[in-house]
C-alpha cells in the first residue's frame, strides 16, 4: 500500500485543480474546515499524477488553465480504469452553452461558476459524493456475486460507443477479450445492440452475444432497459475450469469427482475420461459411483441431465 496516501477512514479526499492561488486558498480552507482531506494541483499534468497516486473521492477542476486545460484532464481521467469512477465538478468562468456542454462531454458531473462560493461547492460535493459512494457499493456488490455488469446509453449504441459505467470485473473482462480502453465499447457489441433499437426478436438467442477466446467464452446478456434508457448488460465468462468449480460447489463433490462428471456430461466414456485425467477406467468408475450417490441418481444420463440443469441455472453452463 502507498504509505503517502492520506488516512481515508474518517473523511473523503478532495483534489482541487486550479492555477490561481487565491481560488486554491479559499477552497482549501473551506474544505479543511468541513473535515475533508485536501490535495491541490496547479497544472493539468500534476493533477493527473496526483489523481492516479491518491485516487481522490472527488475532483474540483478548473476548466481554463495554461498548458493542459481542464477538459483534457477530465477526458484523461475518464479514460483511465483507476480514475474513471471519480466524479468531477468543473469550476469555470465560462458560462456559454458550448462550454457547459464541453464540460459534461469531457466527463464532468456538475459545474460551478466563478467567482467560487465555497458553500455552494460544498453542497454540490455532498450530493455527488453520496451518489458515487452508493454506485461504488452497488457495483462492488455485483462483482462480489459474480455479476460483471455494465450500462450503455441507447444513443451511444449508435454514436459514441462508451459505457455509462462498468463494474471492475466487467472492465477487466472487456479489456481481456476486446483490448479496449476503459469505458470503450467495441463495434461488434454496438452492432449487436443496434439490432434492439427497433422491434426485433425477443428470443434468448437474440439477447445474448458470445465471444470465443481459446478455451474460454465471454457471454454478454442483455437485460431490461433502465429508467435512464440505458442498456444493462451482464457479462459472464464460461470455461472448463469455471464449470468444474460450479459442479464442485453445487453438488459438494471433490475436484476429481467434478472433473469426471464434467466429462460424463460431454459424452465421454470411462476409458476416454481415464485417458484425459490420467486414471484407469476402474478408478473413473469408482469416482462415478460416488457421484451417483451424492446426486441421488443411478445412471450416467440422469447424472448428466441433473448436472446440466442445476449448473445452467447458475449461468455457468451454456
Amino acid at each position: 500500500m502507498n504509505q503517502n496516501l492520506p488516512d481515508r477512514s474518517a473523511s473523503d479526499l478532495v483534489l482541487i485543480v486550479d492555477d490561481v492561488p487565491d481560488n486554491l486558498s479559499v477552497l482549501h480552507d473551506a474544505l479543511d474546515e468541513a473535515g475533508y482531506e485536501v490535495l491541490v494541483a496547479t497544472q493539468g499534468e500534476s493533477a493527473l499524477q496526483s489523481a492516479q497516486q491518491a485516487l481522490p473521492d472527488i475532483v474540483l477542476l478548473d476548466a481554463v488553465m495554461p498548458g493542459m486545460d481542464g477538459f483534457e484532464v477530465a477526458r484523461r481521467l475518464k479514460a483511465l480504469p483507476a480514475t474513471a469512477h471519480i466524479p468531477i465538478i468543473f469550476m469555470t468562468g465560462l458560462t456559454e452553452t458550448e462550454h457547459v456542454v464541453a464540460a459534461f462531454q469531457a466527463g464532468g458531473v456538475d459545474y460551478v461558476t466563478k467567482p467560487i462560493r465555497a458553500q455552494e461547492v460544498l453542497a454540490r460535493m455532498t450530493v455527488h459524493l453520496q451518489s458515487a459512494r452508493q454506485a461504488r457499493q452497488a457495483r462492488n456488490a455485483l462483482d462480489a456475486f459474480g455479476h460483471a455488469t455494465m450500462a450503455i446509453h441507447a444513443d451511444d449504441a449508435v454514436t459514441r460507443g462508451r459505457a455509462v459505467w462498468q463494474t471492475p470485473l466487467a472492465r477487466e473482462l472487456m479489456q481481456r477479450y476486446f483490448a479496449v480502453a476503459a469505458g470503450q465499447v467495441p463495434e461488434a457489441i454496438l452492432g449487436w445492440l443496434r439490432q434492439h433499437l427497433s422491434p426485433a426478436s425477443d428470443s434468448p438467442e437474440a439477447r445474448s452475444f458470445t465471444v470465443v477466446q481459446d478455451n474460454r467464452q465471454l457471454v454478454l446478456t442483455l437485460q431490461e432497459r433502465t429508467s435512464d434508457d440505458d442498456w444493462m448488460i451482464v457479462l459472464r465468462e464460461v470455461s472448463d475450469a469455471a464449470i468444474v468449480a460450479a459442479v464442485m460447489s453445487t453438488f459438494k463433490l471433490t475436484l476429481r469427482e467434478a472433473e469426471v462428471l464434467y466429462w460424463v456430461v460431454k459424452g465421454k466414456t470411462n476409458r476416454d475420461i481415464g485417458d484425459i485425467l490420467g486414471s484407469s477406467p476402474a478408478t473413473v468408475k469408482k469416482h462415478l459411483e460416488h457421484v451417483f450417490e451424492k446426486l441421488g441418481v443411478e445412471t450416467r444420463n440422469a447424472a448428466a441431465s441433473l448436472a446440466m440443469t442445476k449448473v445452467r441455472l447458475l449461468g455457468t453452463w451454456n
